[in-house]
């Protein structure tokens, strides 16, 4: 099994090398900004299937409205860059709501980025699954299945580290824009010569109703799809080659002009050349046969780019979205199992859950991006609005060199991104917007819940104060050493206490031992064993690869070297919950800890319960 893990998922990396895991400005271009790039593959689309209601001669507002997102989109992205000066270690909306507004903001802006993050991934698979099925019809019938194999390669390589998923999308990446802005120069020059094909009868798309600012906002709604994911360079600052900060807002910048360009330029294109929206190709295909050619080469590339580039806007989510979920399971709002750092540096039970809830959306929508861009928004505008008022409220209390500028640009920002959040709620709100309205709450109460939960297991665990440290018994001489106890420590607790008593009173010899954490003060926990248990040995082992049960198996194996003949047993604290969920959220260890001991016959387990009224 180890074999075949290291062929599909490479060797173990070693913390250190957590460093060498960062990347490049190219490569952060590919890997976080594949989702703002990718939308315009599909928000002029959705523009002109809304405007199409009204009739040919509504699709002329698809460039003004398309020009009003870009603008809208300027304030944004220069309002993030405000954003990464104040975070330099990751400006996310959570830690920014969180940090300035309190605790429900935060909570809100986390539970509908981590909406946005799984219907980004969901949008972006099925939208690459269509790019192909307008080119070849005959796989429409297996939309979804084609959709999951996607999204099973994307989360793949996901899983062989962040260098592995920068190298492997980089290229798609470029090569779409390549192919993109040869399509807006190969269009405009033929735009230019006079080369655009007669305007379609005023009758070619029957109008089903008038055109009316309802319907406009709803067309600009749409477009705000291209919008999606510029918030994901702001989160991700961390994932940088130092000086991290300054590159992210030099790559946020190169990103901006990039989507603003071929937003603009497919937009224009699609009304010089007279494309209406149709339901068996996209509008990219149609410009890509009437500018390239039926069975040209380029029009090859940018069919499949598009594909591409689109799977890779799924790769967008998989690098926030976990970790998002290990910084909500850091504060004790998710369970802690998403904190885990698996083999390739690379938060591994994240990306199986984002792999697993999107898979879900995939096979409810019938992969049909169609039906979940209308949810896509709300959480999107969400997170930006919040964002974007907790820097309002940062530079107000801060004060410092130039800080009215950056409240000032950041308040354009907080405005403008709630003045869409309220347009496309109402404009929205019946095509499924309400659904993520109702979801983002009850996110939070999920929260709030887990919260509630951690802390009154703390409270539980918890040794009440003026309990002295436990007294060590004399073993008389003629014992010697006959058996000797491993108490496994997480955290120095009642539970641990109860289990140092325990193993005083079977064993000669009791030695606590604790497998350290990135992160982890070890004096502190030193002190807090030497108060409440006293002078027995703790042992803090390393683990440079992330795992807890390999040290406690090498330390094992060296005491049986260094005490031959003498019996050993593991004395593990494992909590007895009255809900199959609580025991689960609280018992990491004991299950893979008997699977690793169960061939080593002179080693035993003991499992020392201790009860969760949770």
């Amino acid at each position: 099994m180890t074999q075949l893990s290291r062929l599909l998922f490479g060797v173990p990396l070693s913390s250190e090398l957590s460093g060498q895991e960062r990347l490049t400005r190219t490569e952060a271009l590919a890997v976080l900004s594949s989702d703002a790039l990718s939308s315009v593959a599909y928000a002029t689309q959705e523009t002109l299937a809304i405007l199409a209601f009204a009739g040919v001669a509504a699709l002329s507002f698809s460039l003004p409205i398309t020009i009003s997102i870009v603008v809208l989109l300027s304030i944004v992205l220069l309002s993030y860059r405000q954003t990464i000066r104040a975070y330099p270690n990751g400006g996310g909306s959570y830690i920014v709501a969180l940090s300035n507004l309190g605790q429900k903001p935060g909570l809100v802006a986390a539970a509908a980025l981590m909406i946005d993050y799984v219907l980004t991934a969901a949008v972006s698979l099925m939208a690459g699954t269509q790019a192909v099925t307008s080119m070849l019809p005959q796989l429409l019938p297996y939309a979804v299945p084609f959709s999951l194999v996607l999204l099973l390669i994307v989360g793949w390589v996901n899983l062989r580290g962040l260098r592995e998923s920068g190298r492997a999308f980089s290229l798609p990446t470029y090569a779409f824009v390549f192919s993109m802005l040869l399509l807006i120069l190969m269009g405009g020059f033929r735009l230019l010569q006079g080369g655009a094909p007669p305007a379609p009868a005023v009758d070619a798309i029957r109008a089903t109703e008038g055109l009316s600012l309802l319907l406009v906002l709803k067309a600009f709604s749409s477009g705000c799809a291209a919008m999606t994911g510029v918030e994901a360079i702001a989160n991700g600052v961390p994932v940088f080659k130092a000086p991290e900060a300054r590159h992210a807002r030099q790559t946020l910048m190169v990103m901006g002009v990039l989507l603003g360009v071929m937003f603009i330029g497919t937009s224009s294109l699609a009304q010089g050349f007279h494309v209406l929206p149709n339901n068996d190709r996209t509008v990219l295909a149609d410009l890509g046969v009437a500018i390239f050619g039926s069975g040209s080469p380029l029009l090859l590339l940018l069919q499949g780019s598009t594909l591409l580039i689109l799977m890779l806007a799924a790769n967008t989510a998989f690098a926030d979205f976990p970790r998002l979920a290990a910084l909500l399971a850091q504060d004790r709002y998710l369970p802690p199992q998403l904190r885990w750092v698996g083999d390739r540096l690379v938060f591994q039970n994240g990306i199986i859950a984002l792999v697993l809830i999107t898979g879900l959306l995939v096979v409810i929508f019938d992969g049909d991006p169609t039906n979940a861009i209308p949810l896509y928004s709300i959480g999107v505008f969400t997170a930006f609005t919040l964002s974007q008022a907790g820097m309002v409220l940062h530079w107000w209390r801060e004060r410092g060199r130039g800080w009215l500028g950056s409240l000032l640009m950041n308040g354009s920002g907080a405005l403008a991104s709630g003045l869409v959040l309220l347009v496309i709620t109402v404009s929205k709100f019946t095509e499924g917007a309400w659904v993520v309205l109702v979801a983002i709450p009850v996110v939070v109460a999920g929260f709030l819940k887990l919260q509630y939960v951690f802390k009154r297991q703390r409270e539980l665990l918890t040794i009440p104060a003026g309990l002295g440290p436990l007294l060590v018994p004399n073993k008389s001489a003629d014992q010697g050493n006959s058996l000797i106890a491993l108490v496994v420590v997480s955290e120095v607790n009642l539970a641990v206490r109860a289990s140092v008593e325990y193993a005083q009173a079977i064993a000669d010899r009791v030695v606590g031992i604790h497998v350290r954490q990135q992160g982890l003060d070890k004096q502190q926990l030193q002190r807090q064993w030497l108060a409440q248990v006293g002078e027995l040995p703790l042992e803090i082992l390393e683990s440079p690869y992330r795992s807890i049960i390999d040290p406690i198996i090498t330390y094992l194996k060296q005491l049986e070297i260094d005490n031959p003949g003498q019996r050993i047993t593991v004395v593990l604290p494992t909590p007895v919950a009255r809900r199959f969920i609580s025991g689960w959220l609280f018992d990491q260890v004991s299950h893979p800890l008997r699977q690793a001991l169960r061939e080593d016959a002179s080693c035993a387990l003991t499992s020392l319960p201790y009860p969760l009224e949770i």
